[in-house]
C-alpha cells in the first residue's frame, strides 16, 4: 500500500518525515506531493490526483486553515478530490496552522530546538487552545525568540511529536484519520 500525502509546503513534508515513520513504523511506502503554498494545492491537486496511477494508494491531503472557514475549505478540497475520481482521498484542515500542533506538544518544541522551559507557555489563555491561535508561527517564532524556522524547526520538531499527548483537536482527527486509512 502507498501512502500520498498532499500538502501545502515543504515545511510539512519535514514534519510528517520525523513523525510518521515512529507513528505508524508499518508504513513504509510513503510519498509527499509538496506545493508551494495553498493556491498551488488547490490549484493542481486535482490534476495531480488524475494522473495518479499506482494501484493500491491512499490518498491523505492536508490543508492549513488559515483565515477561511474550515467547513467551507474541506468541502472545497472533498469536491476536488472527487472531481478527480479519487472520492476516498482523507482530507484534513490544520486549524489555522500547522504551528498550531505544535503548541498542542510544547515539549516536543522544546526537545527539538534545544529550549528549555518552553512548555510553561502552555499555561498561558491565550496558547491553551492550540486551535485558536491567530497566527501561530509567528508566536512560535516569538516565544522561541526566531529560534523555530518554518522548514528546519518543522524537521526537529516532527522527531518529537507524541500522538497521545498532542492536544489541538484538528492533530487528533488527522491522526484517527490516518489510522483508519492504514489499518
Amino acid at each position: 500500500m502507498t501512502v500520498v500525502f498532499f500538502l501545502e509546503e515543504p515545511s510539512a513534508r519535514e514534519m510528517w518525515k520525523g513523525f510518521l515513520p515512529r507513528t505508524f513504523p508499518g508504513m513504509t511506502d510513503i510519498k509527499y506531493v509538496v506545493f508551494e503554498g495553498r493556491q498551488a494545492l488547490e490549484k493542481q491537486l486535482g490534476r495531480r490526483l488524475r494522473g495518479w496511477r499506482t494501484p493500491d494508494t491512499i490518498f491523505i491531503v492536508l490543508r492549513d486553515q488559515d483565515a477561511g472557514d474550515c467547513t467551507t475549505l474541506k468541502r472545497k478540497l472533498v469536491r476536488m478530490c472527487q472531481a478527480a475520481g479519487k472520492p476516498e482521498a482523507i482530507v484534513r484542515i490544520a486549524c489555522r496552522e500547522l504551528e498550531s500542533w505544535y503548541f498542542g506538544d510544547l515539549t516536543a518544541v522544546e526537545r527539538g530546538l534545544c529550549i528549555p522551559n518552553l512548555v510553561r507557555y502552555g499555561n498561558k489563555r491565550r496558547y491553551r487552545v492550540p486551535d485558536t491561535i491567530h497566527h501561530p508561527s509567528k508566536e512560535l517564532e516569538k516565544i522561541t525568540r526566531d529560534a523555530y524556522q518554518k522548514f528546519s524547526g518543522s524537521r526537529a520538531i516532527g522527531r518529537y511529536l507524541s500522538e497521545d499527548s498532542n492536544k489541538p483537536q484538528s492533530f487528533r482527527v488527522f491522526v484517527e484519520g490516518i489510522h483508519r486509512a492504514v489499518g
